[in-house]
Parts: C-alpha cells; sequence; structure tokens
C-alpha cells in the first residue's frame, strides 16, 4: 500500500510540473504575441506621425505662401516706387517656397507609399496639395505676366524710356541676383550630410578612427554621404538591428526607434537643434 501511495504521488507531482511548464509556455508565447503586436502598435504610431508631421510643414509652407501673396497684393495697390521691388522680392519667396513644398509633397507620397497605411482619404489629400500647388504656380504666372505687361505699357508712355529702360533693366538684374543670392544661401543653411554603415565600412572612408574618433581626420570621403534637405527629411531608416549615433546631437531632438522587424529608425523630431551642433550625421550600424 506504501508503494502505491508514493507512486501515486510521483505521478500527481510529476503532472503537477508537466502543468506548470505548459502554462509557462503559454505565458511565453502569451508575451511574445503582446510585444509582436506592441512593435507593429508602435511602428504604425511612428508611420503616423511622420505623415502628420510631413503634412504639417506642407500647411505651413501654403500659409507662408499666402501671406507673401497678401504682401504682394499690398505693394501693388500701393503703388509706391518700392512696389516692384517688394514685388519680385516676394514672388522669389513665394517660388522658393513652392518648390520646397513640393518635395515635401512628394516625400509625403513616399512615406505613404512605404507605410502600412492604405488609406484613399489620404491619397485624395496628396492629389488635393498637388492641386493646390498647381493652382498657385498659375496664380504666379499670371502675376508675373502682368508685371510684365505694365512694365511695357510704362515703357509706351514715359517720356524718358531710355532712362526707364535702364533702371528697370538695373533693377531686374540686381533682383535677379539678390533671389539666386538668396535661394543658395537657402540651400547651403538647410543642407545636412549623413552616412551609416559598419565600423569596417566607416573605417575604409576614413569618416571612423581609431579609438572611435569621428571625422577628426581631414581625409575622410565626403562623397559616401547623402545630401539631404533638414526641412524634408526628418526619418531615416537605417535597415539594421543595432544603431548607435556617432556625432554630437542634443538628447530629445531625435529618437532611434524600432519597427515591427526590429530595425531601426532615426527620427528627427526638431531638426533646428538635431543639426546646430554638426551638419553631418554618422550612424555605426551591425
Amino acid at each position: 500500500m506504501k508503494k502505491i501511495i508514493i507512486a501515486v504521488l510521483a505521478l500527481v507531482m510529476t503532472g503537477a510540473c508537466t502543468d506548470k511548464k505548459v502554462q509557462e509556455q503559454k505565458d511565453l508565447a502569451s508575451q511574445s504575441t503582446i510585444d509582436s503586436l506592441t512593435e507593429v502598435v508602435n511602428q504604425k504610431n511612428n508611420e503616423l506621425n511622420d505623415i502628420m508631421s510631413t503634412f504639417s510643414d506642407i500647411q505651413e509652407g501654403f500659409r507662408q505662401i499666402n501671406e507673401a501673396e497678401g504682401r504682394v497684393d499690398l505693394a501693388r495697390k500701393g503703388g509706391e516706387k518700392s512696389s516692384r521691388s517688394d514685388i519680385l522680392e516676394n514672388i522669389a519667396f513665394i517660388k522658393r517656397t513652392m518648390d520646397l513644398n513640393k518635395e515635401r509633397i512628394a516625400k509625403l507620397k513616399e512615406q505613404l507609399k512605404e507605410s502600412s497605411f492604405n488609406n484613399v482619404k489620404l491619397q485624395a489629400t496628396i492629389e488635393n496639395l498637388n492641386k493646390e500647388l498647381q493652382n498657385k504656380q498659375q496664380q504666379i504666372n499670371a502675376l508675373q505676366a502682368e508685371l510684365d505687361a505694365k512694365n511695357v505699357h510704362i515703357a509706351d508712355q514715359d517720356k524718358q524710356i531710355a532712362d526707364l529702360n535702364t533702371n528697370v533693366t538695373t533693377l531686374s538684374a540686381d533682383n535677379d541676383a539678390k533671389a539666386r543670392a538668396i535661394e543658395q544661401q537657402d540651400k547651403q543653411l538647410h543642407t545636412a550630410w549623413y552616412v551609416f554603415g559598419t565600423k569596417k565600412e566607416l573605417k575604409e572612408q576614413h569618416i571612423l578612427e581609431s579609438s572611435n574618433r569621428v571625422l577628426k581626420g581631414g581625409n575622410f570621403n565626403k562623397d559616401y554621404f547623402t545630401k539631404i534637405d533638414i526641412r524634408v527629411d526628418k526619418v531615416i531608416k537605417l535597415y539594421s538591428k543595432s544603431a548607435k549615433v556617432l556625432t554630437s546631437h542634443p538628447a530629445g531632438s531625435y529618437s532611434l526607434d524600432k519597427d515591427a522587424n526590429g530595425l531601426y529608425t532615426l527620427r528627427i523630431s526638431n531638426p533646428t537643434a538635431f543639426w546646430s551642433v554638426s551638419k553631418y550625421l554618422v550612424v555605426v550600424v551591425k
């Protein structure tokens, strides 16, 4: 009888252990499922935030364009001698901002294509933004034609036609040169470069030296970097499960986020602060 009791107890204990292991496995499987779902949710949230950030930049661009158009209208109605110069400066600003918005809309389209969202309304929104941009372009073209026509009209009626033409030509040339200079300065101000690669790759390009010194030598390969517009490019996919930023950038101006596949993406939340220390970004991956 004693042996039977011991055998029964052994079976009960074995069964209890087995049940415990089964439960632990179920718990692990459940936690793994939760972790996977969390990663998916985080990825979707990050993608949505990226899309909304770009959309917000586009809206701000259109707001600035509308303000500049308002200044043009005021200058046209004022009839002041400086109005033509003011109009030309504002038109140049509008053209630059429209070009920037064109890049942003293309970026938004790319983000939507690469994201897990397949929303018809978002696609329609992008089409509407393109139409708005085209309408603005037509308005600017019409305004430019109107200014050219008025210039001819004034030239026909003015008794001092020779002096007027000379002044207008000089003024136009000065404004064109000024606009080109501003555009060039604008591009330089908002241009940055980034690169990511393994330690071996970065060392081969002399970007990373011994003792993890970054960009300390003057002979690093600048052609290895990717050129970006910091107003447009705020998300950099690193395609790696291991990533570390080597250059100095203020904490809180960016984040390294994992997608559902565990691959890192660098998101720049504050471009002005992020690029304030250096216009070069170096990330080492594995």
